[in-house]
């Protein structure tokens, strides 16, 4: 954990440095100093610490007592203001106790301090996330894409997620060789897509993720953006059948077009086979276009040019037609999950509780046909079940004549 004074040192740094530098922008501020700045959309110059500022970008709950011991520093108690009287003795005293590796966490810093460590500000840019991905940049497109008399529509339609709202990540998940595979192609797809380009590769980016219920494909899709860092664009297409049907066709439009400006992004659409379904039914004829309208803007969307992942997801693969299938470049499946995933899966649910006489590997071969969302099922309902016995201990005791 880091020491309070040291953090706070380091952002009334940044803050200074960042404000003299025409050169750097705010995809150079690590995200969590961005975060008091946002305004309307966007970072203005300059940046101001204050004790607020610094309290939501650090999380030191008193900043200014943090650091009022050390011999640089000065405080405004009207404005609230945090200030050095000595900045060479402030950039002096951070890089006695930084470690390279911390100061390449932070663009600014790397920029500023290239000459005297062993950083590199281009890598430690290329390593933060983007400004774009941000909660707070996001909230201000929606705002401007659509109207208040859309918001509803758009609300049902489409569910955009910033990487600081994702709690799930990979490790939380129990993946198969394949899906390891899978999702290691696809990082060094998007790590090199600038090289992919210039070779004339361009078919790539389109998966397509198939299996029952619960086997994870939603999550895999969100761990895999905050792996990332980047915005989850998910698309509900059940719900492409809402009241607005005249409205419909133009707002799936609008939702790659905001895929587009959020990128690079991930675009994820569930119920994928709701489109086969569409294509051969007597549906409305605004439903219709609105799929009509998808498949072409499927087409259209390129992982390489418009830096966003499109990921489809099924329940119903035999529902889907050869049009649906040859949209996608690569296949992958979510089987449930076997007796040695199972426990893992187990483990990594109960990682945080307290369980007497564990044994995950007997309590998977009795969990047979369980999905993961099953497993996290039971076990919340056990957790539960003890909570009104008053227990805060579980046991795995079980009848093993079931």
């Amino acid at each position: 954990m880091t020491d309070p004074d040291f953090a706070v040192v380091e952002f009334v740094l940044t803050t200074l440095a960042y404000n003299e530098r025409e050169d750097l922008d705010p995809d150079d501020l690590p995200p969590s100093y961005r975060t008091p700045f946002w305004s309307e959309g966007t970072i203005e110059r300059p940046l101001t610490a204050t004790v607020e500022t610094a309290r939501q970008a650090t999380g030191v709950d008193r900043p200014w007592e943090a650091i009022s011991g050390l011999m640089f520093t000065d405080h405004d108690d009207f404005s609230g203001a945090i200030e050095f009287t000595d900045r060479s003795m402030a950039e002096q005293w951070y890089l006695d106790r930084a470690e390279d590796d911390r100061i390449e966490e932070n663009p600014v810093l790397a920029a500023t301090f290239e000459d005297d460590r062993d950083v590199n500000h281009e890598l430690a840019r290329a390593n933060n996330r983007p400004a774009r991905a941000d909660k707070a940049f996001i909230d201000t497109l929606l705002e401007e894409y659509f109207d208040d008399d859309e918001e509803d529509e758009m609300l049902d339609l489409v569910d955009v997620r910033a990487p600081e709202e994702i709690e799930l990540t990979l490790d939380d998940i129990v993946l198969t060789d394949e899906q390891e595979g899978e999702i290691y192609k696809i990082v060094k797809a998007i790590e090199h897509r600038e090289y992919l380009a210039s070779i004339g590769l361009r078919e790539i980016g389109k998966l397509l993720f198939v299996g029952p219920p619960g086997t994870g494909k939603t999550s895999v899709a969100r761990a895999l953006a905050q792996k990332l860092g980047l915005p989850c664009v998910e698309v509900k297409l059940s719900m492409i059948t809402s009241q607005y049907l005249g409205e419909t066709a133009k707002n799936v439009e609008k939702t790659f077009e905001v895929a587009k400006r959020l990128s690079p992004c991930i675009l994820f659409i569930d119920e994928f086979d709701f489109v086969a379904k569409t294509r051969a039914s007597d549906e409305h004829a605004a439903i219709k276009r609105a799929v009509n309208t998808l498949l072409k803007s499927i087409d259209e969307v390129s992982l390489i040019r418009d830096e966003v992942l499109l990921i489809g997801a099924t329940n119903h693969p035999d529902q889907l037609d050869a049009a649906a299938w040859r949209r996608f470049d690569e296949i992958v499946n979510f089987p449930k999950p076997d007796a040695p995933m199972r426990a893992d899966i187990l483990r990594i649910v109960t990682r945080e509780m307290e369980i007497v006489d564990f044994h995950p590997e007997e309590l998977a071969d009795l969990t047979e046909g369980l999905t993961g969302s099953d497993l996290r099922l039971v076990l919340r309902e056990a957790v539960l079940e003890a909570l009104t016995e008053e227990r805060t201990t579980e046991s795995d005791s079980h009848d093993h004549s079931d």
